[in-house]
C-alpha cells in the first residue's frame, strides 16, 4: 500500500489481506462520533468504512476501464466516477481524483474518515478509501437506478443564454420548451408524488449531514441525486468532500452557482441551500433552468410555465405553489434570507406525506404505500444469483493468490507425470533426436528447480524448437519462467500451448489464468480460474468412477 495511515481507521478490507491471523473487527462508526449517530435502518446493512489497495480497486473496475465510468461528463469529468464489483459481488462506486489533487495524504484520509463515519439511508454511503502513492479514491455504495438528471430531463436540446438579452432568453427559452415538448424521445415522466418524494429525501440527508457535523455539501445538482434498488432516492457522500485540496467545489456552469461563492470562492451552508433551491426548480420544470430566469418566472407568477409539461396538468397547485415558494426562499440573493436545511424539512415532509384528497377513497395514503420503483417506471432491482464458486486445489489457491512461489514448488512436485500420452514418437525420430531434446529439458529442469528462470528459460526452448515432442509441462513450466521474468504476455502463449497440447489439463487453465491476471484482465482471470477447477472436479469424478 501507499503512504497514507490514520489513526481514525483501524480495520482493512477483507478483500485487501486475507492472511492476517488477527483482523480487528470493523467498528460502527457510531462509536466514534456524537449526536443522533447512524440510522439505525442501515447501521447493519451498510459495510464499516475500511481502507482499500489499489490492486482491490483495479480488479473491481477492470483496471479502470472507460466503459466502468459513470460520471456524467464522461472521460472529461475533472474526477472521474466508475463502477465495479469487489469479489464478494458488491458493487461499489469509485471516485478516482486527479493527480495531485490532495498532495497531504494525512488531510484526505482524514476529511475521507469524517465522511466515513456517516451513515443513513437516505445517503448513498462512503464505505471506504484508497491512498496509494499520489492516488487518492473515495469508495461508496453505488446506486444501480442512475441519477435524478437521467430520470428527469427528458429534452436533449440545450442553448447557451445570453443572460445580457432578455430577448433573446425567452426566445430560446420558448424555442427549447417546443423542442422538447415535441422531441422527448420515450423518457418515463416522474410522477409528482415521486418528485416531492425525491426533495423530501434529500432536505433529510442534508439535515443529516448538519446535524452530524457536516454542514457543507459540493455542487449539489440533479447528477448527484442517485436512485437505490427499490428506486429510493440517495444523495452521493461524494459531495461531502471538496475535488480537491484547494479546488473548486463547484464544476457546473456558473449561471447555477451561488452568488456568494462567485464572489469568495467559498462554499457556506446557505451556499448548499442556495444549490437545493436549484434541484427544486429542476424537480418543478423537468428542465435545467437557470436560477436567475426561474426568479423572473416566479415573480411574475408563470407557475404554469414554470412547471414541468410531462406532468400534463397531473399535480396539486397547492403544493406545486408550496415548492415554487420554497425554491424562491432557496435562491434569495442574500444569503441570511434563505431558509435553514430544518425549515427544508419541515416545509416538504407535511406535502410528501400528505394523501392525495382525489384519491383518498381509492387509494389511501397513496404516497406512503406506492414503491419508488414503481413511481420511477422501473422495475424492481433482482440481483442474478452468482454462479456458484467451486473448491480450489492448492494449485487453485496458489493461482488465486497469484503465489508464484507456491506455483513453481507445486510443478517442480508433479515433474512430468500429466505428459503421459501426449507423443507417440516413432523409433527413427527417437534415435536421431531424442537425446539432444531430453538432455536440453534436463538443463532445463535443474535450473527450474534451482529458480534459475533465464537459463530454464533457455533450455526448454531448445527443447521446445526442435519441435518433435510437444510436453504441456515444459509449456505451463516456461510459462512460469517468464512470469517470474515479468513478461505476462509470453507466459499467457505458453499456458494456451500447454491447452493446446492437452485440452483438459486443469495446469494450463491455471496458469492463463495467472498470466491474465498480471496483465490486469481480471474477469477473464477469474472466469479461467473457474473453469480450470471445473477442469479438476471433472477430472476427479472421472477417477473415482472408475
Amino acid at each position: 500500500m501507499g503512504c497514507c495511515q490514520s489513526s481514525c481507521l483501524t480495520e482493512t478490507h477483507p478483500e485487501k489481506d486475507q492472511s492476517r491471523p488477527q483482523q480487528q473487527e470493523p467498528r460502527n462508526h457510531s462509536q466514534a462520533v456524537s449526536g443522533a449517530g447512524p440510522d439505525p435502518a442501515v447501521a447493519n446493512g451498510v459495510p464499516s468504512f475500511s481502507e482499500f489497495s489499489l490492486t482491490d480497486l483495479k480488479a473491481a473496475t477492470n483496471n479502470f476501464s472507460p466503459d466502468n465510468i459513470v460520471s456524467e461528463s464522461g472521460e472529461k469529468a475533472p474526477n472521474l466516477v466508475y463502477k465495479g464489483r469487489l469479489q464478494n459481488r458488491k458493487w461499489i462506486a469509485v471516485k478516482k481524483f486527479t493527480k495531485m489533487a490532495w498532495p497531504d495524504s494525512k488531510q484526505f484520509v482524514e476529511e475521507a474518515c469524517g465522511v466515513g463515519k456517516l451513515r443513513h439511508r437516505r445517503l448513498a454511503n462512503l464505505i471506504g478509501y484508497c491512498c496509494d502513492g499520489d492516488e487518492r479514491l473515495l469508495v461508496a455504495e453505488y446506486m444501480i437506478n442512475d441519477t435524478l438528471a437521467k430520470h428527469l430531463f427528458h429534452c436533449q436540446f440545450s442553448f447557451s443564454f445570453n443572460l445580457k438579452i432578455p430577448f433573446l432568453f425567452f426566445f430560446f427559452f420558448i424555442l427549447q420548451l417546443y423542442l422538447c415538448s415535441h422531441y422527448s424521445g420515450e423518457n418515463q415522466t416522474i410522477e409528482w408524488a415521486m418528485r416531492l418524494r425525491v426533495a423530501t429525501c434529500i432536505a433529510e440527508a442534508l439535515d443529516y449531514c448538519s446535524s452530524e457535523g457536516h454542514p457543507l455539501y459540493h455542487d449539489l445538482n440533479a447528477y448527484r441525486v442517485l436512485f437505490d434498488e427499490d428506486g429510493d432516492p440517495r444523495l452521493s457522500c461524494f459531495g461531502l468532500m471538496k475535488n480537491s485540496r484547494d479546488g473548486k467545489s463547484y464544476s457546473t456552469n456558473l449561471a447555477y452557482t451561488p452568488p456568494e461563492y462567485l464572489r469568495n470562492g467559498r462554499v457556506t451552508p446557505e451556499s448548499v441551500i442556495y444549490s437545493f433551491g436549484t434541484v427544486l426548480v429542476d424537480l418543478l420544470s423537468g428542465k435545467h433552468i437557470p436560477p436567475s430566469h426561474a426568479l423572473d418566472m416566479i415573480r411574475g407568477k408563470n407557475i404554469v410555465l414554470l412547471m414541468d409539461s410531462h406532468l400534463e396538468g397531473k399535480f396539486s397547485m397547492e403544493e406545486a405553489t408550496v415548492v415554487v415558494g420554497l425554491a424562491s426562499q432557496c435562491l434569495q440573493y442574500e444569503p441570511r434570507e434563505r431558509p435553514s436545511v430544518k425549515d427544508l424539512v419541515a416545509t416538504l415532509v407535511p406535502l410528501h406525506t400528505k394523501p392525495d384528497v382525489r384519491n383518498l377513497l381509492l387509494l389511501p395514503i397513496q404516497f406512503i404505500t406506492v414503491p419508488s420503483y414503481v413511481m420511477l417506471g422501473i422495475s424492481k432491482y433482482e440481483e442474478a444469483p452468482p454462479t456458484p464458486q467451486r473448491p480450489l486445489s492448492p494449485m487453485g489457491e496458489a493461482c488465486s493468490r497469484l503465489d508464484l512461489t507456491a506455483i513453481h514448488q507445486i510443478l517442480v512436485m508433479n515433474h512430468y507425470k500429466d505428459d503421459e500420452g501426449t507423443n507417440e514418437l516413432s523409433f527413427q525420430e527417437w534415435t536421431q533426436q531424442m537425446r539432444d531434446m531430453l538432455e536440453a529439458r534436463k538443463r532445463g529442469d535443474y535450473a527450474f528447480r534451482d529458480k534459475d528462470f533465464k537459463t530454464a528459460i533457455d533450455c526448454y526452448s531448445q527443447f521446445i524448437d526442435v519441435g518433435t515432442m510437444v510436453s504441456p509441462t515444459v509449456f505451463a513450466r516456461r510459462s512460469l519462467c517468464y512470469l517470474f521474468c515479468d513478461q505476462p504476455d509470453a507466459a499467457l502463449a505458453d499456458a494456451m500451448q500447454a491447452q493446446i497440447a492437452n485440452p483438459e489439463w486443469p495446469t494450463a487453465f491455471y496458469m492463463q489464468s495467472v498470466a491474465l491476471a498480471k496483465l490486469d484482465m481480471h474477469k477473464d482471470a477469474a472466469d479461467m480460474l473457474n473453469e480450470a477447477a471445473g477442469l479438476e472436479e471433472k477430472k476427479q469424478r472421472v477417477g473415482k468412477g472408475s
